[in-house]
């Protein structure tokens, strides 16, 4: 079990979610990372104590050095600072919730450092998803996935002997990626397209951060999870599939090559996940109510609407693709999601963005870390030009 974390993006949803587990289990924190929201990070320095607390910015980590003061808690900043604080030697375990490629530099230092790392930015493997599993692999450094579904999947293939797909002579021959449909499910692409900031903020099962609630309402989310299983198990783009799960209750699904299907259920709380990641292989006693199987909704199933939902479909088509297409699909979708967010474009815009990009910006092999960068500025440049 996770002794001591260092948490990336420790003021967001996950990282306070995150937090919430450590006081229930007592693990310590060696360090804590912000993009802002100082006010916050403050409380938290104070409650926890770390050794390092890392601030993007400059002219923020100053002012939070300034309130600091009284405590021993040495205070950095920049991409510097979030690299000291992803390999801090006293952290067993990294927890990754920064949103966004921000991720990625941090999330590199502590493979490099051979951490466990519990991954919640899911655009590390979107964009460098081969890069990064063969630096982990290199270093030894193992990732346990926080992500709902991609937990859901990693506990389902507990015990299995042989991860590879059908029909490449393994045991697993599907995996299947529930999605609850978001807010827009069942509307037609032209009843989304002049839906508004707080139409899309409104997640029916899940209370999690803004921009992954809009790539929700646009099942960008889902098809950025489908990227990232592949890369994560080592799956072809075609042995991984969507299917649309209101409920929010089985949170995915493995397909074995006899037949048999193995779920993971449970309330859907992200607590769940993050206690799992921080004890593996183990599982202790928690506070959450369980899942009450005689009250719950009954469980429905469907296809999702490729034509209603074109980011989903878009990014299936770069899982396929490969190269820099993925990174390509993430940059111009958070550079669209964030014109959204500031209401500078309406929510039928944002799939519009993405699949320019995607035709003006040419798929290269993504051979390095440059590579992919690359593609993700020359993405954000054509959706804000």
């Amino acid at each position: 079990m996770t002794k001591t974390i260092s948490l990336l993006g420790s003021t967001g949803s996950i990282g306070r979610q995150t937090l919430d587990v450590c006081r229930e289990h007592g693990v310590a924190v060696g360090a804590l990372t912000a993009r802002g929201s100082i006010d916050r990070l403050e409380q938290q320095a104070r409650e926890f104590q770390p050794r390092l607390v890392a601030v993007y910015e400059l002219e923020p980590a100053l002012e939070l050095k300034r309130r600091l003061s009284d405590l021993d808690i040495e205070v950095a900043y920049g991409l510097d600072g979030l690299r000291r604080a992803a390999s801090l030697p006293e952290s067993d375990t990294v927890v990754t919730a920064v949103v966004g490629m921000a991720g990625l530099w941090p999330t590199m230092a502590a493979i490099e450092a051979g951490k466990r790392i519990a991954l919640a930015n899911k655009e590390t493997l979107v964009c460098a998803g081969e890069l990064v599993m063969e630096a982990a692999r290199k270093y030894g450094a193992e990732i346990i996935p926080v992500d709902s579904e991609h937990s859901a999947i990693f506990q389902c293939l507990q015990g299995c002997r042989d991860r590879r797909a059908e029909p490449a002579g393994g045991e697993v021959k599907r995996l299947l990626l529930t999605c609850s449909g978001g807010p827009f499910f069942g509307l037609s692409r032209y009843e989304m397209a002049a839906k508004t900031r707080a139409d899309a903020l409104r997640h029916p099962n899940w209370t999690m951060g803004e921009k992954i609630t809009v790539d929700c309402a646009t099942l960008m989310n889902k098809g950025l999870e489908l990227i990232e299983a592949m890369r994560l198990f080592r799956m072809p783009p075609e042995r991984v599939e969507v299917v649309i799960h209101r409920q929010s209750i089985i949170h995915s699904m493995v397909e074995f090559c006899d037949g048999a299907i193995l779920a993971q259920m449970g309330t859907p709380d992200m607590r769940l996940p993050i206690r799992y990641a921080l004890t593996y292989p183990h599982r202790v006693m928690s506070p959450l109510p369980p899942l009450d199987l005689l009250h719950c909704p009954p469980l429905t199933f469907a296809p999702p609407d490729l034509e209603a939902f074109p980011c989903l479909k878009m990014a299936m088509e770069c899982a396929r693709a490969g190269g820099t297409s993925c990174a390509v699909l993430n940059g111009a979708n958070e550079a669209a999601v964030s014109l959204f967010l500031r209401e500078e474009i309406p929510f039928g815009r944002i799939p519009q963005l993405v699949a320019r990009a995607l035709d003006a910006v040419p798929s290269q092999p993504a051979r390095t870390l440059e590579d992919v960068l690359d593609a993700d500025r020359l993405a954000r440049e054509c959706v804000q030009g």
